[in-house]
């Protein structure tokens, strides 16, 4: 049974409304037309004085296929020796929106665009991150590059950081590259239509199975929280699509690890203070031992992320489908990141997730405030110039990105809450497969299989716990709460 009555919810309204409620200032201050303008008069292209001019390479980016605001692009190489020599070019943001501009500072006080599904709440005009400071395919751009060599054994070497001017030749999306890439479907039309594109791509995927190969043996987790987003139509949310990680989305992940750590190593040696991301030892590492006991496994009673990877990739075997909330419980039990200034000669508390010792955020400056500040410090270093953000200045904007941060995801997680109520509620009355997620004196939690949607058993359930498998009837959703309700 359906629901036969028309229902209207204004989720972008309600988007809205969430952004002001969590701390953020979804619209740009009076004034940003005029400074727009502006930037986007003085905004011509780049000279090569100073620069290398890589607009020759066969640079191409892989994201979503509804990103519009492209940070990075990738190149590589085979080297004589079998190393394969890999440059990510990042945007230059920096190069338009200036320290302490009107612009600047609003996207300190924001610090991150926010993706709610229906709409994207930017932390740049769109005019720049979309634009003018956006790596768009056939645009020569100014940009940071890093380099790295990866050996077979996946080890990286040789790392540096320098200013360039680049041409993105081909924008690419994670879902067709991905697919071709595994062999599930043929290549996306700008590949089968350029031979050299291809190569490259392919080569690029052998430097990052390398990479990613060394992490895991270092102790990176393979993690596995299911996303989805809305399939919009006409503006309206019709129904709910599965975010697939494939090969094309491991190889932009290895890729960022490794230029954040070339940037943040550079910056380390040549003694300049600047905002790591980290994610500490897990304080609650008691918790995910009794996690694992309750599962079978056995976990030792110090932090030792290789021997919980080995637990993950053993119950992902065993058991996909409860695989993403197992993933989801370690996430919480691991705690959120956090940014931190680090001072020259100071050890990095690190990122236990990623098993890496040197990580800062540098790679996605159109979208993330901390980008913005380490492309500044590094540039200013490779300039020669005094650095820009004293460290007293550094500590506040580590916090107040953290926080925002924290926010952004609660107003994520709340459209997710309102986009699958609305999805289903011409749906009531239907059945789903579902697995108990919780099980607590507030009540119990269900997660249906397809689509991917928390809910609440309201009815009946009585003797079920967490990971038993049920057939949940869907009775009543309630957008402005975000609820979905079910019974047995």
């Amino acid at each position: 049974m359906t629901s036969s009555h028309p229902f209207h919810f204004n989720l972008i309204s309600a988007a809205h409304a969430a952004m002001i409620e969590h701390g953020f200032q979804p619209d740009f201050p009076a004034g940003t037309d005029v400074e727009l303008a502006t930037i986007q008069a003085q905004a011509e292209r780049p000279a090569p004085n100073g620069v290398k001019d890589l607009r020759g390479l066969m640079w191409s980016s892989i994201d979503n296929d509804t990103s519009k605001d492209l940070d990075q692009i990738e190149w590589a190489e085979r080297l004589p020796d079998g190393r394969i020599r890999v440059l990510v070019g990042v945007a230059d943001v920096d190069a338009c929106v200036h320290k302490g501009s009107l612009i600047d500072r609003h996207a300190q006080s924001e610090t991150t665009s926010v993706y709610t599904g229906v709409r994207v709440f930017p932390m740049l005009p769109a005019e720049l991150s979309e634009g003018i400071t956006s790596l768009n395919e056939h645009e020569d751009r100014a940009a940071i590059v890093t380099e790295i060599c990866v050996d077979e054994t996946g080890t990286a070497s040789d790392g540096k950081a320098y200013r360039a001017l680049v041409r993105n030749r081909a924008q690419l999306a994670y879902p067709s590259v991905g697919a071709w890439l595994e062999g599930r479907a043929q290549a996306p039309a700008k590949v089968a239509a350029n031979a050299d594109l291809a190569a490259q791509l392919r080569l690029q995927d052998e430097a990052a199975r390398r990479m990613v190969d060394s992490r895991f043996q270092h102790g990176a987790l393979d993690l596995e929280t299911v996303e989805t987003r809305p399939v919009l139509l006409h503006n309206e949310a019709v129904d709910l699509a599965r975010l697939e990680k494939n090969r094309a989305t491991s190889l932009i992940e290895e890729f960022m690890v490794a230029a954040n750590g070339v940037v943040a190593r550079t910056l380390g040696d040549a003694g300049v203070a600047s905002i790591r991301r980290v994610v500490r030892t897990p304080k609650r590492w008691s918790r995910i031992v009794d996690l694992a006991a309750g599962l079978g496994a056995s976990l030792p009673a110090d932090p030792d992320s290789k021997a919980l990877n080995d637990f993950l990739l053993t119950q992902k075997q065993k058991d996909p489908d409860r695989f993403p909330d197992l993933s989801l419980a370690v996430v919480k039990l691991m705690g959120p990141g956090e940014y931190v200034r680090v001072n020259p000669n100071e050890s990095s508390p690190g990122h236990f997730g990623l098993a890496v010792q040197d990580y800062t955020h540098s790679t996605a400056p159109n979208r993330r405030f901390p980008d913005v500040v380490t492309q500044r410090i590094l540039k200013a270093w490779l300039n020669g110039e005094p650095q820009p953000y004293p460290e007293g200045l550094l500590d506040a904007i580590a916090l107040r990105c953290t926080e925002m941060e924290d926010q952004a995801r609660k107003v994520e997680r709340e459209m997710q809450k309102r986009i699958a109520a609305v999805v289903l509620q011409k749906h009531i009355g239907q059945s789903y497969r579902a697995v108990v997620t919780g099980a607590n004196h507030y009540g119990i939690f269900i997660r249906t299989l397809d689509p991917h949607v928390e809910g609440m058993l309201v009815r009946g359930g009585k003797g079920l716990d967490v990971g038993d498998r049920i057939t949940a009837r869907l009775i009543s959703t309630d957008p402005q709460r975000g609820f979905v309700d079910f019974s047995v």
